[in-house]
């Protein structure tokens, strides 16, 4: 039996943009390893707009650190030589790495270009709101430090189907590029009309050249970095078609082990459950539903009822396809998504994604180590091990509820025979100290458990029905195990 699998993402927005993260990477591998980590997400390899961009600025495909482009040779993570040693590294302790992929867009344009658009109303960007009109773009992409290595392909205006600025005027908007066969595509998010443009220049998946160029690419990237899977950016504004595509073609490739998570951003269950059949269910999806539970239980204390968090979920419709996780790079103070979970509630909301049989759960280098910015964020280093202890060691077996009490909730996991000593108690308040009875299993009569979160002091003897009335603090997490004496 395989132990429990768990993703770091290992990257929060406000890194120093010193390009030294991937040695980061590397030397903190062997550590990550021993918490339980075995899979690491990192952020975007490829060479962004500037050297100080996280990378969802996306200029050079193929430049991963490597050619002087757009003020230096290195990404704001550091060079290809170095990306491919942290690879290496995790690797070598038995770890996946999975890269986040951003296809939607290009940012920093070499050349601008003329060509004729219509603006619409970027509340409803099925709406026109000028005559068509020639405006001036920045859509030629020449990579002229990169001299055709790897891709001797170069972008045009045709290849894109939307922008957001007239150089000519200096006018900001929403511009959709007129031609034979543009228009937004259909296989989006209907969110404003149609949400096919997000920012930048916007890719056009409906041209033939587009399609085969970018699937090129995803092998490449794969081959060159034998990474294990990729994150995919922004999907909801990508063609579904293409997407479904996109992953076919590189599991193909690559085979069918090559994992990949897409960030479909919404919480309606319904969509993610009809974009997983537009893809064959083929990918994972982030549960941001379960996210915005977490963060509306945070904001609400004791008026939240735990005993509904997972309902409308996606790790409770769909298990096998849901990446669980609680804050990311987006959801960070001031960020474009800001939903952050607050503090008192966090390591309860970490206990129900790790320790708990659903879902492959991801945990946030921000909470882990911090996160910087405008607003920062000590990590809560000290109480994630604890719970990521208890995922590695002691969260396998049969799972049982105790959802039967709005402010107090418990779980069992019965421990399998595989893992001596695996097996636990998990109990959640969001309200006044509270306790559950819960049984762990007749073959525990007799044994120790303690909480390994050390919110609680106690002891507490397993009766001989294999059942032990386990509390917990107000407003915490308690879990509760055997940990023999050596």
């Amino acid at each position: 039996m395989e132990r429990n699998k768990t993703i770091m993402q290992f990257f929060e927005w406000h890194l120093e943009p010193d390009g030294t993260h991937w040695t980061r990477l590397k030397e903190m591998a062997p550590q990550l390893k021993e918490q339980g980590i075995s899979s690491i997400w990192i952020p975007p390899v490829t060479k962004a707009s500037s050297p100080e961009n996280n990378g969802y600025a996306p200029y050079d495909l193929y430049d991963l650190g490597e050619f002087n482009q757009k003020g230096a040779t290195r990404t704001k993570y550091g060079t290809k030589q170095e990306l491919i040693e942290a690879i290496s590294a995790c690797h070598n302790l038995g770890m996946k790495v999975y890269v986040d992929v951003v296809m939607n867009h290009k940012a920093g344009a070499d050349e601008t270009q003329i060509f004729k658009a219509v603006e619409v109303n970027q509340e409803d960007r099925t709406e026109d709101i000028s005559e068509p009109i020639e405006i001036e773009g920045w859509t030629k992409f020449t990579f002229p430090g990169r001299a055709g290595k790897y891709s001797s392909f170069q972008w045009g205006f045709e290849h894109f189907n939307g922008t957001d600025c007239d150089e000519k005027t200096g006018n900001l908007g929403i511009y959709k590029i007129l031609g034979e066969g543009k228009d937004w595509s259909h296989h989006v998010d209907k969110e404003f009309g149609n949400y096919d443009y997000l920012m930048f220049a916007n890719i056009d998946y409906n041209h033939p050249e587009v399609k085969k160029e970018m699937i090129k690419w995803g092998k490449w990237l794969a081959d060159n970095l034998d990474c294990d899977g990729y994150r995919l950016d922004a999907i909801k504004h990508i063609n579904h078609e293409f997407i479904h595509e996109f992953v076919n073609e590189l599991r193909n490739h690559r085979g069918e082990d090559f994992y990949i998570v897409g960030e479909f951003w919404k919480h309606d269950l319904e969509a993610c459950q009809k974009y997983l059949d537009h893809v064959d269910h083929n990918i994972s999806l982030f549960d941001v539903a379960l996210h915005y539970k977490l963060n509306q239980a945070s904001n609400e204390g004791r008026d939240f009822d735990l005993t509904r968090l997972f309902e409308e979920t996606l790790v409770s419709s769909h298990p096998e396809h849901a990446v669980t996780f609680v804050d990311n790079h987006d959801t960070q103070p001031h960020e474009s998504l800001e939903s952050w979970v607050q503090d008192w509630f966090k390591p309860s909301a970490y206990a129900l994604i790790l320790l708990r049989k659903d879902g492959y759960p991801c945990l946030f280098y921000g909470d882990y180590y911090g996160i910087k910015g405008p607003e920062p964020e000590d990590g809560k280093k000290e109480i994630l091990d604890s719970l990521l202890f208890a995922r590695y060691h002691k969260a396998y077996g049969e799972q049982q509820d105790y959802f039967d009490h709005p402010n107090t909730i418990g779980w069992v996991r019965l421990g399998v025979k595989d893992f001596k000593h695996s097996g636990c108690a998990v109990v959640i308040s969001n309200g006044d100290d509270g306790e559950k009875r819960m049984y762990v299993g007749e073959r525990k009569a007799g044994e120790t458990w303690v909480d390994l979160t050390n919110s609680r002091d106690e002891q507490i003897i397993i009766d001989e029905d294999g059942c032990a009335t386990f509390p917990v603090n107000g407003g915490s997490v308690s879990v509760w195990a055997c940990v023999p004496k050596e």
